[in-house]
């Protein structure tokens, strides 16, 4: 009694702001009782036979009598998911994100000073379970528990499973304790870690090489966006963070790796939406001898693979609708996709400034400044929404692809694609411009738009333009968004939903 006094006189001293709750309150008393009995409250190691889901996956489908006869000892750590006492025995549950087992501790087995032990856990403690397994009467898998071993205390009640984390803010800014509540949560992240498992191996094995490029560049560049900006101290100069590798990994193909990829973070300083967080997995490689028609049959074979090893299957399911991933995928141009869905008539593409009205009316909020940006608003706001199936929107304008050779049939198109799938851009690839002069002018454009005020317009590195004067043999490149895609294969509509720690405002 007098140690709760103490715990309840410290707490009266605290602000509101700072005090506990009852609950609270009445598991740091429990903590210290745990120091009272010589508890060690944070060992340094544990000795486990299984994991929770090996246990559950190697041993729920022998029988009771099999079980019996194997006599199978485990011990087994996890986090107490329930507690259900009943006089000289308890049922408990215990977790490792994965799976549950159940666990039956009984005084006269485990001895009643340890059983008294035990009335000092609560739900959310972690501990290791050694015993036999058995099967009860019901037939659920059990361990019975001959002893126990404290790992780690949790100072605050869980959630209540149904009520109490259901904040998408709240599971956001603690992932820890969306995992632990949810376990589905932590399936999606599993598949997350086998999609980029299995990208590596797709590329591996088709003779590519993985390398790392600079996160922090004195010159952003490879996309049209605006970057974040630092500043290095030592060296006295100001360095972004990269908006994609593109510009480093063609030096790379210049320097005679012939096919390259990487797969890390870009940044870009930009709004944030369900489709959109400023950091962000890329896939991006790179193929000589090369051009876009070869890369979406590259991606097609990559996209389609994925679907199977994940799903089982070449379908997903997408925000209630079947996509299917069986080749070939359809192909549309972009000035087709333009007419088709948002009405434009083929005329009106010459009325550039027509177009940038009609833009700006799309997005009262930010103006579209150039014509090749107002194209790009229409083509978001009313084609990306109906290219539901895998779809290859090609050969855009050259204007809004200043890193794109043009098509011979057509000067003013890139030879460029985006691959829409789920009214979602998934990538974006082209036929690289390999032509030095042609380049160092396409910078010459995009540095006139810089200076009217475009942001996002390309800025001139002429270390890149000196690499293509060695020599870029045809070469193909392309970026896939990770996170996106594993929006598709988990069927979740928000991109914060795929990413463990999203870009979120501080509370305070």
């Amino acid at each position: 009694m007098t140690e709760k006094k103490d715990l309840a006189e410290k707490e009266k001293n605290k602000s509101d702001e700072h005090r506990i709750s009852d609950q609270e309150l009445a598991r740091k008393e429990k903590l210290e009782r745990l120091v009272s009995e010589g508890i060690d409250l944070f060992p340094h190691k544990v000795e486990k036979s299984h994991s929770v889901f090996e246990v559950v996956s190697n041993f729920a489908s022998l029988s009771k009598e099999a079980l019996e006869e194997k006599k199978i000892e485990v011990a087994v750590p996890g986090r107490i998911l329930s507690i259900r006492r009943m006089g000289r025995a308890t049922f408990f549950h215990i977790s490792d994100g994965q799976d549950k087992i159940q666990a039956y501790l009984r005084e006269d087995l485990a001895g009643k000073k340890n059983y008294k032990l035990f009335s000092l856990f609560d739900i959310g403690d972690v501990i290791l379970v050694e015993g036999p397994l058995f099967k009860t009467k019901t037939g659920e898998l059990t361990v019975q528990v001959q002893t126990f071993t404290f790992l780690a205390k949790s100072l605050h009640p869980l959630p209540e499973k149904w009520h109490g984390l259901q904040d998408i803010e709240l599971r956001y800014r603690k992932r820890y304790l969306d995992l632990i509540m949810n376990p589905e949560v932590g399936e999606i992240f599993r598949m997350r870690c086998s999609l980029i498992s299995e990208i590596r191996k797709f590329f591996d094995q088709r003779g590519y090489i993985e390398v790392e490029t600079p996160m922090m560049q004195p010159i952003p560049g490879g996309a049209l966006a605006r970057p974040f900006k630092t500043y290095h101290h030592a060296l006295g100069i100001d360095l972004y963070l990269r908006i994609a590798p593109e510009l480093y990994l063609k030096r790379l193909t210049v320097g005679g790796f012939e096919k390259v990829y990487e797969i890390n973070r870009n940044f870009r300083n930009e709004g944030i939406s369900s489709e959109h967080n400023p950091e962000f997995t890329m896939l991006e490689f790179y193929q000589a001898y090369s051009d876009y028609h070869d890369l979406m049959e590259l991606t097609e074979e990559l996209v389609n693979s994925l679907c199977r090893t994940l799903l089982g299957k070449e379908e997903a399911i997408f925000g209630g609708e079947a996509i299917s991933f069986k080749k070939p995928w359809k192909r549309i141009k972009f000035q087709e996709a333009l007419i088709q869905y948002s009405g434009l008539a083929p005329s009106r593409f010459d009325d550039q400034k027509g177009i940038m009205e009609i833009a700006s009316n799309l997005i009262p909020e930010k103006k579209a400044v150039t014509y090749g940006k107002a194209l790009d608003i229409i083509f978001d706001k009313h084609v990306k929404p109906n290219l539901i199936q895998p779809t290859f929107v090609i050969n855009p304008p050259k204007i809004v692809s200043p890193l794109a050779k043009a098509s011979p049939e057509n000067p003013d198109e890139a030879e460029r694609f985006e691959l829409v799938i789920g009214g979602m851009e998934i990538a974006n690839a082209f036929s690289e411009l390999t032509d030095p002069e042609e380049q160092w002018a396409r910078f010459e454009e995009q540095a006139v738009e810089r200076k009217k005020g475009v942001e996002e317009a390309h800025w001139i590195d002429k270390d890149y333009v000196n690499a293509l004067e060695y020599g870029l043999p045809p070469t193909a490149g392309e970026g896939i968004g990770v996170d996106r895609l594993v929006m598709i294969f988990a069927n979740k509509k928000s991109i914060r939903e795929v990413i463990l720690f999203p870009l979120l405002r501080p509370k305070e």
